[in-house]
């Protein structure tokens, strides 16, 4: 896989990669960004929240499990010095719908965060993910 990275302005980007998609990315006013898109950071967070969601839908699809919605709702703590990075993630899974399976949405989640989601096999030996899940009936 290869990227492309050009400045805007300031710490203002647009990036694009090999599906040629291109992604703004910005910072804060206070080191010249723009504050017009995500931050790198956040975009990392939101990789991880898509990577496992994809596997999970795509497994749970597979078990023919319906629901009506899906979220996932990512925490994320950060180092207090620099560089800052990510210390713990906790992330939770909601699924709405009526005949939902606690079991097929357990192994769902451990498929995707043990043998799937390369974002978190990238990042779980530096940083502590953990996982929750909800139910709406």
């Amino acid at each position: 896989m290869k990227a492309i990275i050009k400045q805007i302005k300031g710490i203002s980007f647009v990036g694009k990669t090999d599906s040629n998609h291109w992604v703004t990315i910005d910072g804060p006013k206070e080191f010249d960004g723009s504050e017009a898109a995500a931050r790198p950071k956040e975009l990392l967070l939101l990789a991880l929240g898509t990577c496992t969601g994809s596997d999970v839908v795509t497994i749970l699809n597979k078990k023919k499990m319906k629901f009506t919605d899906f979220e996932l709702h990512l925490d994320a703590e950060e180092a207090k010095d620099h560089p800052k990075v990510f210390t713990k993630i906790h992330i939770e899974f909601l699924f709405r719908g009526k005949d939902l399976n606690s079991n097929h949405i357990e192994r769902a989640i451990e498929l995707s965060q043990n043998k799937y989601c390369p974002i978190t096999y990238m990042l779980k030996s530096s940083v502590e993910i953990n996982t929750s899940y909800k139910l709406e009936f």
